[in-house]
């Protein structure tokens, strides 16, 4: 056997003391060397296929040639590099239509380079105009969406809801929370499972909710949990009870939840406050953010909404419930006006 060094042997004598941090340092150092180095590959992709879009367009154009060149690149393509992906006939022509689509948009041909292929796809062919497309690409790269996240976040129309949700957040909440909050809300609810009488009571629509627990939980979104149902506080001499409180994993936060069967009220928004107070105060843990309200009513009127929540102090929401699947036959009436629109896109590029 080799001799040990003198190095090995003055370590055997002396303990190495207090190199945690310098570990935690260098792990921290890779972790982020590695990720940029995704990112430029990433990047490096994406300017590969929009300039090989560009060329079969070109060409195209020039020479008068019809869909069917992508097949005759695609089998010369993939004899010249074998094994490598991305060369179908049907990829060269998304390539071709990535090109054609983010041209004339100097902002989002820049954006598009920071998301992946797969979800660029998933936005070129489900969304129909420039701020739709940005928002669902800001979304991606600031949240780390994967393509099955995105597919169901398009699917259930997330950017029409994130423009038509009534809340006070801009106003409540710090940058960093404000956005994955209104993504957390919905501006309407479907509670489809629910089995009521015509007359029923808000009793009867909690216990509905919390009999059906999971379908519930399911139409709130996926990163809440259930804690209960008339969650019973005592302020001073007095008992409170809030119909339902769930936990938010992703914005670590309470949410408390008022059920009401009728309008929206203006009460109800100070009522709510209250809760809120109570809940920061006895049942917050040190680690997690101030709580979260949500009023959830049969109807409201927007306008009265919005004045509500103008003088709240505690982040509140305000949504309404369908007991059947029937949404608007064109939410895109509802939106605000695309200059609105482009506005509230604004504090992506934060």
């Amino acid at each position: 056997m080799r001799a040990r060094s003198e190095m090995e042997k003055g370590m055997e004598k002396s303990e190495i003391v207090g190199y945690e941090p310098l570990v935690k340092g260098l792990k921290h150092l890779i972790q982020q060397k590695q990720y940029r180095a995704l990112q430029m590959i990433n990047s490096e992709t994406i300017n590969l296929y929009w300039e090989i879009g560009e060329e079969i367009y070109k060409q195209q154009e020039e020479k008068g040639w019809g869909k069917s060149i992508v097949q005759v690149l695609s089998r010369e393509l993939q004899k010249e590099f074998p094994g490598a992906k991305g060369y179908s006939a049907a990829n060269l022509w998304r390539m071709r239509n990535f090109y054609l689509t983010y041209r004339e948009s100097a902002k989002l041909a820049l954006l598009v380079r920071e998301i992946s292929w797969s979800n660029n796809i998933i936005i070129m062919e489900k969304c129909k105009d420039d701020l739709q497309k940005e928002f669902y690409i800001q979304m991606t790269k600031r949240y780390g969406w994967t393509k099955r996240i995105l597919a169901n976040f398009i699917e259930s129309q997330t950017y029409e809801k994130y423009l038509l949700n009534q809340t006070n957040f801009d106003l409540t909440l710090p940058e960093e929370r404000k956005i994955q909050a209104k993504l957390a809300i919905k501006d309407e609810y479907m509670f489809d499972f629910a089995e009521l009488s015509p007359e029923y009571s808000e009793h009867e629509l909690e216990m509905q909710l919390v009999n059906n627990i999971r379908a519930f939980l399911t139409e709130m979104g996926g990163d809440f949990t259930f804690i209960g149902n008339q969650y019973h506080l005592a302020v001073g001499s007095k008992d409170i009870y809030i119909d339902l409180l769930l936990f938010h994993r992703r914005l670590r936060s309470l949410i408390a939840i008022e059920l009401k069967i009728g309008e929206f009220e203006a009460e109800y928004a100070g009522k709510m406050q209250l809760y809120l107070t109570a809940l920061d105060e006895q049942v917050k843990l040190p680690d997690e953010n101030p709580s979260i309200g949500i009023i959830i009513c049969k109807s409201k009127d927007k306008t009265y909404v919005e004045y509500a929540l103008k003088q709240t102090n505690a982040p509140i929401g305000v949504a309404t419930y369908q007991l059947r699947s029937t949404l608007p036959e064109d939410m895109k009436a509802m939106l605000p006006e695309p200059e609105e629109i482009a506005r509230r896109l604004r504090i992506f590029e934060d």
